[in-house]
């Protein structure tokens, strides 16, 4: 099979996914922050597009709980409370469980390949202190298990959920102790799914999704100036 042409992939995605994909690029990567407001008039500039995609665009995100717009002042880039996040996590855990123990059965000799393949590139990135790639490889991998696992029902759902989670999962990386140690987590993760024992892979991606909470905390402590909690 050959790539795509730059012209295949247009056609195949309507021009507002195309600025939505470029938004969340920008919210995830931090050039918008959050609780910032977001300029139509700016983007479309940039975009070298009408306001109408820019628009269609963010009601998609704010759908999908990225950003939230109040009437006669605009669309923010919404700031996800703490409480809120954990609100999140608990279905993310129990998620996480399924992924797993579906991924024991289902997961192919080529996917199993592709995941370790996911995870050499995460070490470059740590071992070059990339912080930037190393997140987007880490949203990659996990995109990659619930895909895997073969449930579109699941993957929408899950999709769905962790977008909120985008700002919080990069500041468990960078200030919550997440950049030394969760790839250990990953490969744990990969080695219980190539177990084929879906008990023990459900457990293991649960308790990952367990530590980036504590991780989101200890992120969330530290930016409060409060001394993180052990554990």
């Amino acid at each position: 099979m050959t790539s795509p042409t730059p012209l295949e992939i247009l056609q195949g995605n309507s021009l507002p996914s195309l600025v939505q994909a470029e938004i969340e690029r920008m919210i995830l990567c931090g050039e918008l922050r959050a609780g910032q407001r977001i300029n139509e008039v700016e983007l479309a500039e940039r975009f070298r597009t009408s306001r109408g995609p820019v628009r269609e665009a963010l009601r998609a995100l704010e759908e999908c709980g990225l950003v939230r717009a109040e009437r006669n002042r605009g669309t923010f880039v919404r700031d996800v409370s703490l409480a809120e996040a954990d609100e999140v996590y608990d279905v993310r855990e129990v998620l996480d469980e399924l992924i797993g123990q579906r991924l024991a059965r289902l997961a192919t000799p080529a996917q199993l390949k592709s995941l370790r393949q996911t995870l050499e590139a995460m070490d470059s990135a740590v071992a070059a202190g990339d912080i930037k790639r190393y997140h987007q490889l880490n949203l990659d991998f996990h995109d990659a298990l619930v895909e895997f696992a073969g449930n579109r029902r699941l993957a929408e759902t899950y999709r769905r959920l962790t977008k909120e989670l985008l700002l919080f999962r990069l500041q468990g990386l960078t200030e919550g102790g997440g950049f030394g140690v969760s790839n250990d987590e990953h490969k744990a993760i990969v080695r219980a799914i190539a177990s084929r024992d879906p008990e023990r892979a459900g457990r293991v991606l649960r308790a990952h999704a367990a530590d980036s909470r504590a991780r989101m905390h200890r992120a969330a402590e530290k930016r409060a100036g409060r001394p993180a909690r052990a554990g």
